[in-house]
This record gives structure tokens, C-alpha cells and sequence, in this order.
């Protein structure tokens, strides 16, 4: 029998079960104690080595439809994601206390790549676009590894136009101007519009440089966040380089690519198949798992592969 079952003779009865359980349930705790920093993400903070888990306090219920307070619209936020496990664990909590505390419906959808192809965020993005459903009526772009640290950011519904929530004015690492990465909301009738972004882009990067042009080629502002005094540190960004080395290879031809328009492909011509759909719960915060099988036409981008 396991260990624990020798600390009590004979038969259980319900007495002992019952001193089990609460057994259990203090090692539990204690585990998650000892496993976690205890601590929000501390502005500006860098980790070194694997991020650790924040403790979370028990995330907050959405409301009911009904409830007026929290507005009509519904968030899909699009994550695209492939074995950033530990990074998983904290982002989802977080991102869900974070909108549920400022009374944001939503919903979050991890995008995970299960293919043997390079990664591919930008295919990833519309192939949750396409499977988010009808309930949500925008999007947010979010990467896995950036949490918001200043209440005063802005997820709201971005009816003006796409909403880039980090800046170059505030991202911890990227400040060119035409940067639109790490955080983007837009509606689905502009996304639509910009035929959501290239499926030319297998890799790390550029992806969102030329979703940029796509946006402005369709007519559409970008609006960034104003009054917020946090600079730099307005966001935690939880990726190490040095733990987590980025997919960066380019070979001749896609070199040549990667600072091209892609005027043809988007969401018209995304080729994927869910293998899998499921609802879970991470520290009480709900989300939806798509493990996504992306297609590559070797003929059109051969950079698609590792060989």
C-alpha cells in the first residue's frame, strides 16, 4: 500500500480518511507555496533561468450576461503558444484576474502548435481568429510571455480602430515605431478587413511588420495608450533568452521575403486542422486549449521546415 496509508492499521474508517484528506490538502498548499514566488511580477523584472509562477489569489467568476456593468462586448484573447508551459501557468491567472478586475468579458484561447514545422504566430493568430466563435467580437494578439503590470492599460473594445497596448513607448524591448507586436486589439470586422495577417512567416519575427503594412493599407489608424507614466516597466516580460533560445534561422530565400507585403495570403488561405479542443481550468482561470495542425506548401515558403 502507498506510505501514507501505512500511518493508519487495519481498515479505514471515516475518521482516519478524513485526517488523510486534510493530510493531502496541507501538502498541497504547501507545495504550491514553495513552487511559487508569492509575488506579483515585480515592474520591469527580467528572470533569469525559468520564470517562476506567480501565486495567484483564486481568480474571479466572469458574470453573468446579464450584468450590465461589465458591457456588451466580448474579448477573444488569441495566444499563440508551443511548449512555454511555465510560462502558461502564469499568464492565464494572471490575464484573467487582470480583465475580470477590469470588467472585461472574455475568453482565452491558447493556440498551441503540435506540427513538426517551424512556428508560425501569425497562422496561429488566424486560426483562432476563425475558431473563436461568434460570442467574441474582437481580439487581442497577446503573447504569452508579457504581462500587463499597470491597471490602467486599456482592453477595451477598440471601435476607433486597432489598439496597440504595447507601445514602443512602453515595451521592454522593442521601440521602433512601427512596432505592432506583443499586444494588439482590433475588431473582427477590421481584422476582416486587413484579411488577417501572412502565413509566409514560419520562425521568429516579422510577422507583425508586415501586419502593420496590412493595416495601413486598409485605411485603419493605430492607437496607442496615452497618460500611462510606467515607461518600461509597465509590462513584465517573462521570456529569457539565454533559457530560451528564439527560432531565428533565415535562409537565402526567406530573407528576401521577410520584408515583403504579402498581398494574396492571410486569412483567405490558411491551411490548419484542430486535432483537439479543450476546456480547462489553470489556478481557477478558465481557458480553451486548440492543439493546431498547420499545413506548409513546401513548393511556396521551403523555410516552413528545419531541414
Amino acid at each position: 500500500s502507498p506510505p501514507l496509508l501505512r500511518l493508519f492499521p487495519g481498515r479505514l474508517s471515516a475518521f482516519p480518511l478524513f485526517l488523510l484528506a486534510l493530510l493531502l490538502g496541507f501538502a498541497s498548499l504547501l507545495w504550491l507555496q514553495l513552487s511559487c514566488s508569492g509575488e506579483e511580477p515585480s515592474p520591469g523584472g527580467q528572470h533569469r533561468g525559468a520564470p517562476r509562477q506567480p501565486c495567484p489569489p483564486p481568480a474571479p467568476l466572469q458574470p453573468p450576461e446579464e450584468e450590465p456593468s461589465w458591457g456588451p462586448h466580448r474579448l477573444a484573447l488569441l495566444v499563440p503558444f508551443r511548449e512555454r508551459f511555465e510560462e502558461l501557468l502564469a499568464f492565464v491567472p494572471y490575464m484573467h484576474r487582470f480583465l475580470s478586475k477590469k470588467r472585461i468579458r472574455h475568453h482565452i484561447f491558447i493556440l498551441n502548435q503540435v506540427d513538426h514545422f517551424r512556428f508560425n504566430r501569425a497562422s496561429l493568430i488566424n486560426v483562432g481568429f476563425l475558431e473563436s466563435g461568434n460570442d467574441t467580437d474582437y481580439i487581442a494578439m497577446h503573447d504569452v510571455d508579457l504581462l500587463p503590470l499597470n491597471e490602467h492599460l486599456d482592453y477595451s473594445f477598440p471601435e476607433a480602430g486597432p489598439f496597440h497596448v504595447a507601445s514602443p513607448e512602453l515595451h521592454p524591448l522593442y521601440h521602433y515605431k512601427t512596432y505592432v507586436g506583443g499586444i494588439l486589439l482590433l475588431t473582427k470586422q477590421h481584422y476582416e478587413l486587413c484579411n488577417g495577417m501572412s502565413n509566409r512567416f514560419w520562425g521568429w519575427g516579422r510577422e507583425d511588420d508586415e501586419f502593420y503594412r496590412r493595416i495601413k493599407g486598409a485605411g485603419l489608424p493605430v492607437r496607442r495608450p496615452s497618460g500611462i507614466t510606467t515607461g518600461y516597466e509597465t509590462f513584465q516580460h517573462l521570456h529569457d533568452p539565454a533559457w530560451r533560445k528564439r527560432d531565428q534561422k533565415r535562409i537565402a530565400a526567406q530573407k528576401q521575403e521577410q520584408f515583403k507585403v504579402d498581398r494574396e495570403g492571410g486569412l483567405n488561405n490558411v491551411r490548419y486542422r484542430i486535432e483537439s479542443r479543450t476546456d480547462l481550468s489553470v489556478a481557477g482561470a478558465p481557458c480553451t486549449v486548440l492543439n493546431i495542425v498547420l499545413d506548409c506548401d513546401t513548393n511556396e515558403t521551403p523555410w516552413c521546415t528545419f531541414g
